[in-house]
């Protein structure tokens, strides 16, 4: 399975943001990586660079890899609603970024790792499909033989984010895909609308 193996924080300094989750490395070194760091002069970007910037940082953000993202985009474009809410919805629908935001995995790459290996199951059936959508009412859980790996537990511990558009329970392990969120309830710092004007040229 293809996806991003480089390195994370040079990324997240990139874009200024802890983009994949809590970084002590980031916060020592918070500005622009290079030679230079942060003592380079930088000209004005131009519009596209500042578009391309913002969709990168969405790929990066939710581990999708750009055909992944160009899809996505399609869908969102022929769907009713707001292309850019209904893209990020998209994103937030996906398997492995719900086991993320329910506390089952610390990030969303180790998420994709769990789905994966097969160790979660949407609606009691076993899902290895990280980029699986999900609809409203779903239910994502800890396969039963999987239920005592320390990962998962050591994850669920430390779990401080609850989210209003699902719901979980620590002593099942397991939690539901209750709605799709508005755009107000995602908390990413990605401005949507640079992306759609992006693709739209």
């Amino acid at each position: 399975m293809a996806r991003y193996r480089g390195p994370k924080t040079k990324i997240a300094r990139k874009f200024g943001e802890a983009i994949f989750g809590d970084d002590k490395s980031f916060e020592k070194r918070n500005y622009p990586p290079g030679q230079h760091g942060n003592t380079r002069r930088r000209g004005k970007k131009s519009e596209y660079a500042i578009q391309l910037a913002e969709k990168q940082k969405a790929k990066y953000t939710y581990g999708i890899l750009e055909r992944q993202f160009s899809n996505l985009f399609k869908k969102a474009s022929a769907s009713k609603g707001i292309t850019g809410e209904v893209l990020l919805q998209l994103c937030e629908s996906r398997l492995d970024n719900v086991v993320y935001r329910l506390g089952i995995a610390p990030s969303r790459s180790a998420a994709r790792q769990l789905v994966s290996h097969r160790h979660i199951t949407v609606n009691g059936e076993l899902v290895n499909i990280p980029s699986f959508s999900l609809k409203a009412g779903d239910e994502v859980a800890v396969r039963e033989k999987s239920k005592s790996l320390e990962v998962v537990d050591a994850s669920i511990a430390n779990r401080q984010d609850s989210y209003e558009w699902m719901t979980f329970n620590s002593e099942t392990k397991s939690g539901r895909y209750v709605s799709v969120p508005e755009r107000t309830q995602i908390p990413e710092n990605i401005s949507e609308h640079l992306i759609v004007e992006l693709y739209s040229k």
